[in-house]
């Protein structure tokens, strides 16, 4: 269960900034300075910047995420996979939004370490102090160490450093308010910017301006964390500490805009790739580098302090995405969206797991956006695209929750209207990046949705050909076969996983083991089925002596959340079952059975390899080789079952999904041959 959320604490508090706001509050490192690069500063540009800025925090953050989808909360855990567990029973698509989602979500973790970290670092290399030890790849070169140093530690848990991450995090929002409250005075017009009237005005009279919004939405790029990470803190340590959080940020952003039209209002900043561009040279021949305000607005004393708290405040951001990345992809393996691959549990502390494959996935990833952009200006670009398809996927998954909880249609199609109206404008406009980098999230996104929907659609493809029988047909059959003693005994106990809802069915593959293939007498069978349920925690069993003491089904029942380890589950049953004299598990060989002497469990798992005998349409086909090709890479069954390798018997059978209909033979007779 998750933790009560009604409850609020301090340490709840602190805990909620360090591990859900570090994206969003990492923001104000890049987001005013992708708004005014290339164009002259004035009133318009930074008045209706700001006023976007407090206005996509307002109806994006406040009111979808924090006041809204925070509700729907799966037992006290929130996230994509989370909501399309409570919704997926409403209509099978749902699945789409829910893959699309999740993929972006993963996108966004390959992209937030490289940008935050590199503009945070960056400052470092305008320092006139440090400005003669800096090479041309020196900021690459630390974004790279800092980057490979933080996917290093991944393995040992964050759990003893992760209790800092509040406290700085607390400093960092501190810093934010009181950088920005230090500038208001600089042009008190500023103010103006909390009035829509100067955004909406922005999008509809500057040139371009409607484009502006791309630069805008990367203030709200982390309001997805806030609900995927509801389970660590509850939704209500989220909606307050967000107070506090949101008032810093626009204090912020606002210091920024009165610093920048005081002192540069008219000036024109370009990026290192606009000042070699001659047609940017010929409009504005005045143009100068780029600079940050976010550390123009620092006392230069202070800056080097800064650089350093802006960096801990980007690995901890990093830190929060990553960490959100395992959770999301063993949430989507439980579901069946995703191949099943190790997880470590690197501590005790719930919720601190450590996937190395995916680990491997996004220090790859992170270091090839850094190596590729090299300046986060460049980043900015490759940014955004990707989760503005999440929080589109998460509009639609919402909005069927609010249908499930019979909410009045009216409130859910204004709902639907003035979010897919928000996010489909965000998304308009970020497609003007597509060809400066935005490609490079969506190739990421792309391939990693093709990854969920190859093993989710295979699965479909496979059930066509799953055959289930009715298991009282062949009680009779297995219990002949227990009792011949003219078979060798194969097992004391046999296990089998069964993938049959049902508890009266079973695969005919099983019974096709256990009867025709070389027959497998055995004292006792038993047939384990494990049922993933829409709710994360939930850990039960269900026992069925369908003849006692020679056949068992045992079902578990388990959240989707829970880590699937059969070996030991089982183990705990048999032993729980035994304590209750429901089951006698004595080797039944005369010599052991005088001794007391346990009998052996063996283990079957049925492994599909794709027979050449189909005839698949070319999708499908396509479709098949590449979840044979995923597999071989990923985890094996009885691995994803938590099984010991060393009682388990691996039968391989061919998958015929679609069997070729007819072959085109005929029989001829040789000459000496008499018919």
């Amino acid at each position: 269960m998750g933790k009560n959320h009604n409850k609020v604490t301090m340490a709840g508090l602190i805990v909620a900034l360090g591990i859900i706001y570090g994206d969003i509050g990492t923001s104000p490192l890049y987001v005013m300075s992708a708004i005014i690069g290339g164009k002259p500063i004035g009133e318009n540009l930074i008045l209706g910047g700001v006023s976007c800025i407090i206005w996509t925090l307002t109806l994006q953050t406040t009111i979808k995420y924090v006041l809204l989808t925070l509700e729907a909360d799966n037992r006290g855990e929130g996230g994509i996979f989370s909501l399309y567990a409570l919704v997926r029973r409403r209509k099978k698509w749902l699945v789409i939004p829910a893959m699309l989602g999740g993929a972006a979500l993963l996108a966004d973790g390959m992209i937030t370490p490289p940008i935050t970290v590199t503009s945070a670092i960056e400052e470092l290399g305008r320092m006139p102090a440090l400005e003669h030890l800096m090479g041309p790849n020196t900021i690459v070169y630390i974004v790279v160490l800092i980057i490979s140093i933080l996917f290093f530690v991944q393995q040992f848990g964050t759990a003893s450093i992760g209790k800092l991450f509040g406290p700085i995090m607390f400093l960092w929002f501190t810093i934010l308010a009181i950088l920005g409250i230090s500038h208001l005075s600089d042009d008190m017009q500023i103010f103006k910017a909390l009035n829509p009237y100067y955004g909406i005005k922005l999008l509809i009279t500057y040139p371009k301006g409607f484009w502006l919004l791309g630069a805008v939405f990367l203030c709200t790029t982390g309001a997805e964390a806030l609900y995927s990470d509801l389970g660590h803190c509850g939704k209500w340590n989220i909606r307050y500490s967000w107070i506090f959080v949101k008032t810093c940020l626009i204090l912020n952003y606002l210091g920024q805009g009165a610093w920048l039209l005081s002192h540069h209002h008219g000036t024109v900043f370009a990026t290192d790739k606009m000042l070699h561009d001659p047609v940017f040279i010929k409009e504005f021949p005045n143009a100068v580098s780029l600079i940050n305000p976010f550390y123009g607005i620092m006392p230069p004393w202070f800056t080097i302090a800064g650089v350093v708290i802006a960096t801990a405040a980007a690995i901890i951001a990093s830190q929060a995405l990553i960490s959100g990345s395992f959770t999301l992809i063993s949430e989507a393996m439980r579901l069946n969206l995703w191949p099943k691959m190790k997880i470590n549990y690197p501590t005790e502390e719930r919720g601190q797991l450590y996937i190395p494959g995916i680990n491997l996935l996004l220090f790859f990833g992170c270091i090839g956006i850094v190596l590729y952009f090299r300046e986060s200006s460049n980043m900015e670009a490759a940014y955004g695209l990707a989760i503005t398809m999440c929080m589109i996927a998460t509009s639609v998954l919402f909005a069927n929750y609010l249908v499930s909880k019979r909410t009045h249609p009216a409130l859910i199609y204004l709902y639907l209207f003035v979010y897919f109206a928000i996010e489909g404008s965000f998304l308009f406009a970020n497609l003007d990046k597509f060809p400066h980098g935005g490609f490079v999230s969506l190739i990421m996104g792309g391939g990693l949705f093709c990854v969920m929907y190859t093993w989710f659609r295979s699965r479909k493809i496979k059930n066509r050909y799953v055959e289930f029988v009715r298991l009282e047909h062949y009680l009779p059959m297995i219990q002949e076969l227990s009792n011949d003693k003219t078979v060798p005994k194969y097992a004391t106990h046999l296990v089998y996983m069964t993938s049959a809802n049902n508890p009266k069915e079973i695969e005919h593959k099983i019974i096709y083991s256990i009867l025709n293939k070389k027959p497998k007498r055995a004292d006792i069978y038993w047939f384990v089925h494990v049922d993933v349920l829409d709710d994360p925690y939930t850990c039960e069993y269900i026992v069925d002596h369908i003849i006692p003491n020679d056949i068992i089904r045992i079902e578990f029942r388990v959240g989707f959340r829970v880590e699937q380890k059969i070996n030991l589950m089982f183990r705990k049953v048999v032993e729980e079952l035994v304590n209750n004299k429901e089951v006698n598990i004595t080797s039944r060989y005369e010599s052991l059975e005088k001794n007391n002497v346990v009998g052996d469990f063996q283990f079957i798992v049925m492994e599909k390899y794709l027979s050449s005998d189909n005839e698949l349409p070319i999708f499908e086909k396509m479709i098949m080789k590449l979840y044979f090709w995923l597999k071989e890479i990923s985890l094996s069954e009885e691995r994803g079952f938590g099984l010991d390798p060393s009682f388990v018997t691996v039968e391989k059978f061919p998958l015929i999904v679609s069997p070729v209909a007819t072959i085109p033979l005929k029989r001829i007779f040789s000459e000496h041959e008499h018919i």
